[in-house]
């Protein structure tokens, strides 16, 4: 049985950070690639659900800061702008 080539474009930051995941787990990225595509097919979809991404951990704060009612709220761009003094 031959194989074929599947291609893809990808950022380089994201090939580099994905390469480092694989790499900690013993995989080549030609490897993980494979597993994704068997794996789609062995269930019948996407092997994961798909999720948005997440907020850090000082946005989290930020967040939770005006939830306790603290920080400041503006109505428009051009009251928050005003109150940078821009």
């Amino acid at each position: 049985m031959s194989n074929v080539t599947v291609q893809s474009r990808v950022k380089p930051e994201l090939k580099e950070k994905a390469e480092a995941v694989f790499s900690a787990v013993g995989l080549s990225t030609a490897d993980a690639i494979r597993m994704f595509l068997q794996q789609s097919v062995n269930v019948g979809g996407l092997p994961f659900r798909p999720t948005a991404k997440q907020p850090n951990d000082e946005t989290l704060e930020a967040m939770e800061e005006l939830t306790q009612g603290g920080g400041k709220k503006f109505r428009s761009t051009k009251e928050f702008y005003k109150d940078l003094g821009i």
